[in-house]
C-alpha cells in the first residue's frame, strides 16, 4: 500500500519559525525515510524553487531522492533542462530534521516566501508530497481557482469523471 499525504491541516508558525508537522503527515515521513529507525524522528525535504510561486513543497526523503534520480538520469541532449530542473528542485531545496515534538524550524527565507513571519500555514496533502501555503494566499488563489473550475463545469459535474477510467 502506498503511503500518501492526504487531507488538509492548518498549523501555527511561531516567531522562531517552529511549526508542527501534522501528525498524519509525520507517519508518512517516517515510512519514507530509509534512515529513520523505529522510534527515531524522520527527515523532510523542502523544495522552494521559484516555479512554486507562493508555496513550498514537502517530500519524504525517498520521494525526494526519486526526483533527484530522475533529474540525474536525463539524457545528455536535455542537459539544459536538467540544469534548470536541478536548480529548481535540488539547489532550491533543503532537508530538515523533524524534532522529538514533531516540529520543524522554517528558516526566515522560507517564511518570507510564504509571506509570513508567524501565524497560520495551510498544509494540503497532494499524494506524493504536501504543500505549505500562507492561509490567506491559499484562499485567494487556489481555492478561488477551484471554485471557478467547478462553476464552469456545471451542477451535474462529477470531478472523478476526469480520471478517464469510467
Amino acid at each position: 500500500m502506498v503511503q500518501a499525504f492526504t487531507g488538509e491541516h492548518t498549523q501555527r508558525v511561531d516567531k522562531k519559525g517552529r511549526m508542527s508537522v501534522p501528525a498524519e503527515f509525520r507517519r508518512v515521513l517516517v515510512d519514507g525515510d530509509p534512515d529513520c529507525a523505529e522510534g527515531e524522528n524522520p527527515r523532510i525535504a523542502l523544495v522552494y524553487g521559484r516555479h512554486l510561486k507562493q508555496n513550498i513543497q514537502a517530500y519524504t526523503i525517498n520521494e525526494y531522492q526519486r526526483l533527484v534520480d530522475e533529474i540525474y538520469a536525463m539524457p545528455r541532449e536535455k542537459a539544459r533542462d536538467q540544469s534548470r530542473l536541478a536548480h529548481l528542485y535540488i539547489t532550491q531545496s533543503l532537508k530538515l530534521d523533524v524534532d522529538k515534538d514533531g516540529r520543524i524550524i522554517l528558516p526566515a527565507k522560507l517564511r518570507a516566501k510564504l509571506e509570513i513571519e508567524e501565524g497560520e500555514i495551510y498544509c494540503r496533502g497532494m499524494i506524493g508530497h504536501f504543500e505549505m501555503w500562507n492561509n490567506d494566499i491559499f484562499e485567494a488563489t487556489v481555492n478561488a481557482d477551484i471554485d471557478d473550475w467547478l462553476d464552469d463545469m456545471g451542477d451535474d459535474f462529477d470531478p472523478l469523471s476526469k480520471l478517464g477510467g469510467s
